[in-house]
């Protein structure tokens, strides 16, 4: 497989772009090589500038739940591009998704439209401060929220602590107003609301972690005890389900688990491919908002034409009778025949699957369970050579054992069989 073009465009981004690129895992550097440049996607493939093609298991980091350049939805996009591309004023289709998205998320009554998952979590956790009248909230280490300040902390040595700055750049004064506790510690998320009595605005938590690889937090009551608690203390509960959303049922985590929160963030999949997010709950609480009430927001690009058209071309066509459970049952085969493949080759592995999100952890433990499973636990070394033997076989999967995969509704039977057939080949000469 040449890669030459890629190099060079590589070689040439990196004098142009931080690392050579526009987000920082798509450099490699956790797993080696020369990051693909892609020059084109079609259904279940990408293609890149060398014309190599790869069956992809990124899809945009999850956007792409119809598969690539889905016609309906480019065709969509082109009809609305030709009436123009931005307006900074309100239009119509800001409505018509808006309707869908109150319509099929359980918890939202009112949303707002950004322009990225990042826009709609610090946008959130500006209204629960605004809403209750407090500073402080709750994250969990390895919860990732996307790059505003406040989410940028990392958990210390103890089992609850209140952040430290996990990026140059962050004030440490500021830091100290997120306190973080690691996944599913009942003790710890209790201790920080006895210390800081009265002054947790909210506990923002991904209901199906995706950025420590999936973390599966059902069944653990867990869940459920943050919608206790913070109904107990006073604070919001705000499900980060940027990822999740769309993804593992119709409704999202909320709706596939029953717990409903006090506010929602949601991204990739409502915009279909392009840039948006989305923050929405109760109308009380979103009446806050600008120009409704006194906690300010504002996007020039905020409900662009484009976007709404995408996202509601897509959040259509994920009403089809039995399209959630087709893309289960794909997505569990592809998981089944991963971890037969680990087993046939000696490589001890374990996996886990909500909806259409999977992670395979190549550990000697027989669950992970949380961030520190991953880091402590998972051999990162070998992953990088899994990925970097994948992407020899044609399958592309996320460049860092801490990712998601995500199946598309354009994988076909033929997609997951080759797609597993190259797993071995690969596992085996790995540890072969």
């Amino acid at each position: 497989m040449s890669i030459r073009n890629s190099q060079a465009d590589f070689a040439k981004a990196k004098q142009l772009l931080p690392g050579g690129v526009n987000s920082p895992v798509r450099a490699f550097k956790s797993v080696g090589g020369t990051p693909r440049f892609i020059d084109r996607a079609e259904g279940s493939r990408i293609y890149d500038v060398d014309g190599n093609a790869y069956i992809d298991y990124v899809g945009s980091w999850g956007p792409m739940i119809l598969g690539h350049a889905h016609p309906d939805v480019v065709a969509g996009v082109q009809q609305t591009a030709s009436q123009g591309m931005s307006f900074g004023a309100p239009c119509e289709l800001e409505i018509a998704l808006a309707e869908l998205v109150v319509e099929m998320v359980p918890s939202i009554e009112v949303v707002r439209f950004v322009n990225s998952g990042t826009e709609a979590t610090m946008s959130a956790l500006r209204l629960a401060r605004g809403f209750t009248g407090r500073d402080k909230f709750i994250k969990f280490s390895g919860g990732y929220h996307g790059h505003a300040d406040g989410f940028l902390v990392k958990a210390g040595s103890g089992a609850a602590t209140f952040g430290e700055p996990d990026s140059a750049g962050v004030p440490a004064d500021y830091a100290k107003l997120t306190l973080t506790a690691p996944f599913n510690d009942v003790e710890a998320v209790k201790a920080l609301f006895a210390e800081n009595k009265g002054e947790i605005a909210c506990v923002i938590v991904e209901p199906v972690p995706g950025n420590t690889g999936v973390i599966d937090l059902h069944g653990t009551g867990f869940l459920q005890f943050l919608r206790d608690i913070c109904d107990e203390e006073g604070a919001l509960l705000v499900f980060d389900e940027v990822m999740c959303g769309f993804r593992v049922a119709p409704g999202g985590a909320q709706q596939r688990f029953g717990i409903m929160p006090d506010l929602t963030c949601l991204g990739k999949i409502i915009g279909g491919g392009l840039p948006v997010g989305a923050y929405g709950g109760r109308e009380e609480i979103m009446r806050k908002i600008s120009p409704d009430g006194p906690v300010y927001q504002a996007g020039t690009l905020s409900g662009n034409p484009l976007a709404m058209r995408a996202g509601l071309e897509t959040l259509k066509r994920l009403r089809a009778p039995g399209f959630y459970e087709a893309l289960e049952k794909k997505t569990r085969r592809l998981v089944e025949g991963l971890l037969a493949g680990c087993k046939e080759a000696g490589v001890p592995a374990v996996a886990n699957q909500i909806g259409a999100m999977f992670t395979v952890f190549f550990t000697e433990l027989d669950a992970i369970r949380c961030s520190e499973d991953v880091s402590g636990h998972c051999d990162l070394a070998f992953f990088g050579r899994f990925f970097n033997a994948m992407l020899d076989e044609g399958v592309y999967l996320a460049p860092s054992q801490y990712e998601a995969a995500f199946v598309s509704a354009a994988h076909s039977d033929e997609d997951i069989e080759e797609t597993i057939a190259a797993a071995r080949r690969a596992l085996v000469r790995l540890h072969g």
